[in-house]
């Protein structure tokens, strides 16, 4: 029975990712939920209370998983130039995963204060590694400098979701500008 719940509850967290990627945050609803999984609308409310219970369970699974991968690909580089480098392209690599699809239309949306902070707290985690080689690199403010430098993460992010522009020449300029940001 215990193996089925968590087959169940994969299954319904697999159905958000995908609604969430195709949709947005409005996609996301518990009737879209259960006809993707094949589970009554009631069977649905047995897993999460709400759907801000749904987005603070997919931010808790799959935000550490991303952040594990940036990790990774800063661990491979060297110098902290290359450490910075490696974190902004590997975010930016990520933005066509479901996952971090699903994490950037969670983010976007109108989740209640308790879901927000948790999210915010995982993007802090996050902040943390860059931390580190700004540090190296001199800055006597690495923690703004880690925020700032985030902000132009996210910036980047939002040109490759709008299609503007090919990834790599955002993922290009973007490393351009922080690499000489966190130089000056």
């Amino acid at each position: 029975m215990a193996e089925h719940r968590t087959m169940q509850r994969g299954a319904l967290l697999d159905a958000a990712r995908s609604l969430l990627s195709e949709g947005g945050t409005e996609a996301l609803t518990f009737p879209a939920l259960a006809e993707r999984t094949g589970l009554a609308r009631s069977s649905v409310y047995e897993y999460f209370r709400s759907r801000a219970a749904v987005v603070e369970e997919l931010c808790a699974v799959d935000f550490p998983v991303w952040a594990a991968e940036v990790e990774n690909a800063m661990a491979r580089a060297g110098a902290p130039e290359e450490k910075i480098e490696a974190y902004v392209r590997r975010q930016l690599d990520l933005v066509g995963d479901r996952r971090h699809r699903a994490v950037v239309a969670i983010s976007a949306s109108e989740l209640d204060a308790g879901a927000r902070e948790k999210i915010r707290a995982a993007h802090g985690g996050l902040i943390v590694v860059i931390v580190e080689a700004l540090g190296d690199l001199g800055h006597a403010e690495p923690r703004l400098a880690a925020m700032l430098l985030q902000g132009s993460v996210d910036a980047a992010v939002r040109r490759i979701e709008l299609g503007a522009e090919e990834p790599a020449v955002v993922a290009d300029a973007a490393v351009a500008m922080v690499l000489r940001g966190v130089r000056g």
